[in-house]
């Protein structure tokens, strides 16, 4: 059965037809059809101990291409794991589906022996930070959700409860309900998103009622002098009614 269930699943990493290198693409797949997908950049910002005295160096840790990919689809939980490096890093994200699907837990193992992001790091070792009672990137039922804004999480570290900041920006997710392959369903904006997009719109639409504003009452201007001017008009001299009628 285990054999036939991995026959029948797949996950892609199609980070190489995204134009930003930064960002990454994840799909998988079961039964040949599309389960869960995710396109994100992201990095970590860990803090660690270095060999100088009583000091804390910290580094950044982007999610490289080329990751490998694991993924579970279920009809009310779905989880999607990222390794890289040779699996120095690892990220797990969660999602659960009631009335809305959110992501409600994250969690980040890395390795401070490995070279590349850790320098000097004082007694090498591996560490996990996670995430704690998390309800995140919340989402109607059968939409994906999306956010190019900049989003913080905060995870807490087995490394002497040190804090690692999650740094996540031009999201697309959708972990549940996908009715196309390879197509995200109706968008879901973040308040970010929203809020942003009012405030580019907010100045045009004004602009469009001010502008109808002063065309009706130009139009208005009109027609009244218009009217004004086909009365007829009572001399003020009485000298002149003589030469009415």
């Amino acid at each position: 059965a285990a054999a036939r269930l991995a026959a029948e699943q797949e996950v892609e990493n199609l980070s190489g037809l995204s134009p930003n290198p930064e960002k990454d693409i994840f799909v998988v797949r079961e039964n040949r059809t599309t389960c869960l997908m995710a396109e994100f950049a992201a990095k970590f910002i860990v803090p660690y101990d270095v060999w100088a005295s009583n000091y804390v160096d910290v580094t950044d840790i982007p999610l490289s291409r080329g990751a490998e990919v694991k993924g579970k689809c279920g009809t009310n939980e779905s989880e999607l794991e990222i390794s890289w490096l040779e699996q120095a890093y690892t990220l797990k994200l969660f999602f659960l589906k009631e009335a809305f699907w959110r992501l409600s837990r994250i969690q980040f193992t890395y390795d401070t022996a490995e070279r590349t992001y850790f320098k000097d790091a004082i007694v090498p070792g591996k560490h996990t930070a996670s995430s704690h009672r998390l309800s995140a990137l919340v989402t109607p039922a059968g939409k994906s959700y999306e956010c190019q804004a900049q989003q913080t999480i905060s995870l807490v570290s087995s490394d002497h409860q040190k804090s690692v900041q999650l740094l996540l920006s031009e999201v697309r997710v959708q972990p549940f309900d996908i009715t196309a392959d390879f197509v995200f369903s109706e968008e879901h904006k973040c308040p970010v998103d929203q809020r942003e997009q009012l405030e580019e719109t907010l100045p045009l639409i004004l602009g469009l009622i001010l502008g109808l504003v002063i065309v009706i009452t130009l139009c208005v201007y009109h027609i009244h002098h218009k009217l004004t001017a086909n009365q007829v008009q009572i001399p003020r001299d009485r000298s002149q009614y003589k030469h009415m009628g």
